[in-house]
């Protein structure tokens, strides 16, 4: 029984396509992202050398930032699109898988830090560049705890891989491949051990980044395919 019994299975597809597409953005954003953080990577410590990287680069910092930050309305479109998906699989599960991954979207909106910069900086910079010697001292102290808190984990960084690991429980008995549901949750457990590993072991968010962007584009493909199967299977 699916909680929404008033609407078709058709009246779903639109979302079904608009979240397919926003989870090939999500990856398409990401890919940018690291290409440009590889073309110019931002110091990862010291505030004021991470203020004149960003007047030196301020064009490609921002552009990483934003490359960063707007998949979490993907997110947002993609788990909102599972939910829908999933609710005659498990609709308890469903519903906590997306209020755990929607949280981390809108978390990350809402504190636009990303584990490799912040807008806030490009603003700070804009200050210590404008401000005379004896004044830049107070900017690149700001600098200095914005690029702290770059460095420690964050709620958004452990609600996403929980958030993944959830709604892919019903996932694995759902109405997309099953195999999808399985990636689904070695992505969220990995992306777990890499948060409480993140000081230890820093080589799990190498495998644990692209294995995410693997799965949003397995789920996007997927949910693009929906609307040409037989509609009964649909909630």
């Amino acid at each position: 029984m699916t909680l929404l019994p008033g609407l078709t299975a058709r009246a779903w597809v639109p979302l079904y396509r608009a979240a397919g597409i926003a989870a090939l953005l999500f990856v398409a954003f990401g890919v940018a992202a690291l290409s440009l953080y590889f073309v110019n990577p931002p110091p990862v410590s010291g505030g004021e050398a991470t203020l004149r990287f960003i007047a030196d680069h301020k064009a490609s910092y921002v552009a990483q930032q934003l490359l960063w930050l707007v998949p979490s309305l993907f997110g947002l479109v993609v788990f909102t699109a599972l939910l829908v998906a999933h609710l005659s699989a498990g609709p308890s599960l469903a519903v906590l898988g997306f209020v755990v991954g929607a949280g981390s979207w809108i978390a990350l909106l809402a504190v636009p830090t990303t584990s490799v910069g912040t807008l806030a900086l490009v603003t700070l910079s804009d200050q210590y560049r404008a401000a005379d010697a004896g004044a830049r001292s107070a900017f690149v102290a700001a600098a200095e705890a914005l690029v702290a808190s770059n460095n420690t984990v964050t709620l958004a960084g452990i609600l996403t891989p929980l958030g993944v690991l959830l709604i892919c429980l019903p996932m694995v008995r759902g109405v997309l491949p099953h195999w999808i549901g399985w990636l689904g949750l070695a992505t969220g457990a990995l992306g777990l051990a890499s948060e409480a590993l993140r000081f230890a072991v820093t080589s799990l968010y190498a495998v644990y980044g692209p294995l995410l962007w693997v799965w949003f584009a397995a789920v996007g493909i997927a949910l693009l395919r929906l609307d040409r199967a037989s509609p009964a299977p649909l909630p």
